[in-house]
């Protein structure tokens, strides 16, 4: 495929960088990959950013998710006199959301949330409000006590499922490569083999429901059941380890 793909570059003109050029498998058990362009051959690498997202060769979201968090505790720090002032509460909190959470939950979408994930996110979510409200953890204020102070619930983790929900109902009501690739009508064969432990969890899962993916994508056909069934309340946020 490569070399398909340099053939017919160079019939327009334009040569593939070797230098630029990076190798990436994803497998539980990553090995390299031998790919080379002009006899060189192209780099293998662990993880690798494409479109602001971060990718790695275990095919797991804990990396992406604690880099997002730095990116916005630092955003945070920087306007920490805006969101710390004597401002309205609620207008202060629209503040954090939209400016924060934001950067935070940038790329959520397309996240497979694993259980230590989640508590990552929902310790985020209780970071951002108290710093909002100058409580130090030396003051030994529970969290429940944290979110009466703000007048909050723990939304984190809906959020995401909203915009995940809002953005896979797009996917499934066309006709596109994505929607290919989720359904796994890719050409190719792959090995199948049993292995130990429990199975990994599927970016579809987070809304996937008993009835299995033929209801799901059924639902999603209709955009107003799918709007009343996940935009407006996806329900409890159920932790659960894979």
């Amino acid at each position: 495929m490569i070399d398909r793909l340099i053939e017919i570059g160079r019939c327009y003109g334009m040569e593939m960088n070797v230098e630029k050029t990076k190798v990436m498998k994803i497998s539980r058990q990553p090995t390299p990959v031998t790919i080379k362009i002009d006899q060189k051959q192209v780099e293998n690498v662990k993880c690798f950013k494409y479109l602001g997202s971060l990718l790695t060769d275990d095919g797991r979201c804990t990396c992406e998710i604690k880099s997002r968090i730095a990116m916005a505790k630092a955003a945070f720090s920087k306007k920490k006199n805006l969101f710390t002032s004597k401002l309205d509460l609620n207008l202060r909190k629209k503040l954090v959301k939209c400016y924060i959470w934001s950067i935070a939950l940038y790329g959520a979408e397309t996240w497979t949330l694993r259980a230590v994930d989640q508590k990552h996110l929902e310790s985020f979510e209780m970071w951002c409000w108290r710093r909002m409200e100058k409580i130090s953890w030396t003051d030994y204020v529970r969290n429940e006590e944290v979110l009466i102070r703000v007048s909050e619930q723990r939304n984190i983790l809906h959020e995401i499922r909203k915009r995940k929900a809002n953005w896979i109902g797009h996917v499934l009501r066309r006709n596109c490569l994505l929607k290919e690739a989720i359904e796994g009508k890719i050409d190719g064969r792959i090995e199948v083999t049993r292995r130990r432990g429990r199975r990994r969890k599927k970016m579809l899962d987070d809304l996937g429901d008993r009835r299995g993916y033929c209801h799901l994508k059924e639902k999603a056909l209709d955009r107003i059941k799918w709007r009343n069934c996940y935009e407006r309340d996806c329900g409890p946020v159920v932790l659960t380890d894979y």
